[in-house]
């Protein structure tokens, strides 16, 4: 792949970022100026409400290989990584955050790795060292959790900091699921991959636009999308109470056949914990039922991943 002067799109979702993103594409052009490649710059603003938009077309007037696609609205950092992923048309595609967070000295590293062949190059965090928090141990857990349900197995500190040949990002574009989990998606779709860890660093300013409900929206969509298992189970769970049952009428029957009936208590209490067990247990069940026929309903209809507000640096 070195033979030829290599296009590469760098995809970089951008949501409130004003003051951050100029900072974070002067860093990356420091890198890439220096490389033959032939880069481009996709941001895709996900329905930014602070000064981001302006700053973004004005670092697209400065620098011709940039392009600034708008979303109508906020869809989430997945849907603004698909929107670039599906405007890009180069050989090799990047996507990283936008945030100061994910190096751009790994670039020339990434590439190289591409030109010995893999199609992935995915990054991992390597957070080992940091202190302990409710965000690392709930992500620890999720990745344990999403791997032994599934039958994907999804790099535990996996980030949407990876560069992807051409016929894998043709890959991904060919699952238009709505539900999106690409590190997931990135993994099931089984092209060759090598790992390269790597160190977050600080945010250039501002907070994480990650909340703990889009954490767990994006579990949750992890976890139904990728796996049957809360249907097993409460299979299972149906199971354990069907012979729980079957040993409760072997008892009862144990007193007839013996001639103790007398002895039998009236169970008022055990009969009114099974009924609760049992009603919670069908609740739980009927819910996780109604999870995935929501989802369901929700391919269904077929809405699209994102909506573009602006396309090829228009107003």
């Amino acid at each position: 792949m070195t033979s030829k002067k290599i296009t590469v799109d760098l995809v970089i979702p951008i949501f409130n970022e004003e003051g951050v993103v100029e900072h974070t594409h002067k860093r990356i052009c420091a890198v890439v100026d220096s490389l033959t490649y032939d880069f481009h710059f996709i941001y895709v603003d996900d329905g930014s409400r602070d000064g981001t938009v302006g700053t973004l077309r004005k670092i697209a007037g400065d620098d011709p290989r940039v392009t600034l696609l708008r979303l109508s609205r906020n869809f989430g950092h997945q849907a603004a990584l698909t929107a670039g992923m599906d405007a890009s048309t180069a050989e090799v595609i990047i996507t990283m955050d936008g945030d100061g967070q994910h190096p751009p000295e790994m670039i020339p590293q990434m590439l190289g790795l591409i030109s010995q062949g893999y199609d992935i190059v995915q990054t991992q965090r390597m957070d080992a060292a940091q202190p302990a928090s409710f965000k690392k141990w709930t992500s620890g857990f999720f990745y344990r959790l999403i791997n032994i349900i599934s039958g994907t197995q999804v790099l535990q500190g996996a980030a949407d900091f990876r560069a992807m040949t051409r016929p894998a990002v043709d890959a991904l574009k060919a699952m238009p699921e709505y539900h999106r989990f690409l590190r997931g998606m990135v993994s099931w779709i089984g092209y060759s991959t090598v790992i390269l860890p790597y160190q977050p660093e600080e945010r250039i300013s501002g907070v994480s636009k990650y909340s703990l409900s889009k954490m767990t929206r994006l579990a949750m969509d992890a976890i139904f999308s990728f796996s049957l298992m809360p249907l097993y189970l409460g299979l299972s769970l149906g199971g354990i109470f069907f012979c729980l049952a079957a040993a409760e009428v072997a008892y009862v029957l144990s007193f007839w056949v013996t001639g103790r009936t007398s002895n039998l208590a009236p169970g008022w209490s055990s009969l009114m914990f099974m009924i609760l067990i049992v009603g919670g247990i069908l609740m739980v069940l009927l819910g996780f039922i109604g999870v995935y026929v929501g989802y369901i309903f929700q391919e269904v209809k077929h809405r699209p991943v994102y909506l573009l507000k602006g396309e090829k640096n228009d107003e």
